[in-house]
């Protein structure tokens, strides 16, 4: 028996139970009101769910980006605990000797002890969260240490099984990380935008000037980072977002090369500042979609770096706008629109800081799809009444009037998409959506074309291109510019 006793198993049993009994023993203030219910609530991934509702409803895009990963990280592991974990290890719950009554669940788990589900399922959530949100993840780790910790508290776990069952959620996390990666990896294909001739190589970056939105979070941290030590002798410039439209005029008007480090807004600035001064573009995606980059071929600030490195670029179609006498034309490198997306984008940047980005959203589209105002204006010179005008740069996948992505952006057209007003046109186009191809409903209908032009449009009325909102001029001209700009893709 004693050299049983010294064998590695016979030790690490003895040092579980001898820390069961010590939690067991010691008296926690305040913990036996709280514990217990905390481990309750996390039954079932109730808590979890909730917590996950919650930040969809009203975190961010990259919050509820976070909040998917966190769902799906809990789902394999505590699929992972139950078919395979608990049925390898049949070891039985912890004697409840010495564990106060007050302490002890109602009910007693009839499962096997070994790992803990709860554990699992919590340290899933919290570091699918943090590998997305860093401080969303820090600010739910003390709640899932807590709920593993209660597992002890509560007499129906032992040490090593919350251990065990941490571990097993935290590797859980990072495999769905690695799954996302591939998913995404297997969407982003290069297209076929014809060769850029004459773009400099810059091996360790000498002649770029990165722009970096710091307004991005950590995606741009992590471009920046990317760019630091793949290009140590390019010129990096950090700037809140009121300020990253001058920067990068004034980085373009100086730089062999200009990059951008941000979302698809910052990149639509960056894309005019150097169609502008005449320079290439190197984009090191640090948004939250990424768009742009992903119908490029860019799957991270790395790519942009090999690219930038080698120097292999491709020339790409911008899309603008442009109106009357007088006036600067805008540019877009996704798309532009006029009607309902600009009014709801409206609504919601008016009052998000207010209620929050997701009930912001929420509002905003209740509020347009409630009004259903449509937009009279003449269209290629005859009187039209729209209720969205979209126009992409480039042809996207999809019938509906907001597609999803492209294969090319040097193809040099743009794809328009209207949703005529009158007669309800939002319900009538889901229902035309529900029945069969958009293509086939009276309210939508879509084509390619250079260019189009867009008159007597009533003060007031908002568009939006690239996610920016502004004022639209009484007429402008929409046209699509072949092969207008030079930016870095690898090969």
């Amino acid at each position: 028996m004693a050299d049983q006793e010294l064998t590695l198993p016979g030790v690490l049993a003895r040092w579980d139970r001898g820390l069961f009994d010590a939690v067991a023993r010691r008296h926690w203030p305040g913990a036996d009101r709280v514990l217990p219910r905390l481990g309750r609530a996390a039954n079932h991934g109730v808590l979890w769910g909730g917590a996950a509702a919650a930040i969809t409803v009203f975190g961010s895009a990259r919050a509820r980006k976070a909040a998917v990963r966190a769902v799906a990280s809990l789902a394999l592991a505590s699929a992972t605990i139950n078919t395979v974990g608990k049925w390898s290890v049949r070891r039985p719950r912890p004697l409840l000797d010495g564990v106060p009554a007050v302490r002890q669940l109602a009910t007693q788990p009839q499962t096997t002890s070994f790992p803990s589900g709860h554990s699992a399922s919590a340290f899933a959530f919290a570091a699918g969260l943090a590998l997305e949100s860093p401080a969303l993840g820090a600010a739910l780790a003390p709640v899932a240490a807590s709920v593993a910790f209660s597992r002890v508290y509560t007499g129906v776990h032992y040490p090593s099984d919350v251990l065990t069952g941490a571990a097993l959620g935290v590797a859980a996390a990072f495999v769905v990380r690695r799954l996302a990666r591939d998913v995404q990896e297997a969407r982003v294909v290069p297209g076929d935008e014809r060769a850029a001739r004459g773009a400099p190589a810059l091996p360790d970056g000498a002649g770029l000037t990165v722009v970096v939105n710091t307004g991005s979070g950590s995606a741009a941290a992590a471009g920046l980072d990317a760019v630091r030590a793949r290009l140590p002798k390019a010129e990096v410039i950090e700037c809140e977002p009121a300020e990253v439209a001058p920067a990068l005029a004034e980085a373009a008007s100086r730089a062999t090369v200009l990059g951008v480090c941000g979302g698809d807004g910052t990149i639509n600035a960056a894309a005019t500042a150097a169609l502008r001064a005449g320079v290439p573009l190197a984009v090191f995606p640090g948004g939250t979609l990424n768009h742009f980059a992903m119908d490029l071929g860019l799957l991270g600030p790395e790519d942009a770096c090999r690219a930038v490195a080698d120097g292999h670029a491709v020339r790409v179609g911008v899309g603008r706008f442009s109106p009357g006498p007088g006036g600067e034309p805008g540019y877009f490198v996704n798309n532009f629109s006029i009607g309902a997306y600009p009014e709801l984008l409206g609504h919601r940047l008016r009052w998000g800081p207010r209620i929050g980005g997701g009930p912001a959203a929420l509002l905003a589209a209740w509020r347009v799809l409630r009004a259903e105002r449509p937009v009279r204006l003449r269209l290629a010179g005859r009187p039209r009444s729209v209720w969205l005008l979209f126009a992409g740069n480039g042809t996207y996948h999809g019938t509906g009037p907001t597609p999803r992505r492209r294969d090319s952006l040097g193809e040099g057209l743009l794809d328009l998409r209207l949703v005529y007003g009158g007669g309800r046109p939002g319900p009538r186009l889901l229902a035309a959506a529900l029945a069969g191809p958009l293509s086939r409903s009276p309210v939508h209908t879509a084509t390619r074309l250079r260019s189009l032009r867009l008159a007597d449009i009533p003060p007031g009325t908002p568009l939006a291109y690239d996610g920016e909102y502004a004022e639209a001029p009484p007429s402008l001209v929409l046209d699509e510019l072949p092969d207008a700009l030079t930016v870095y893709r690898p090969r």
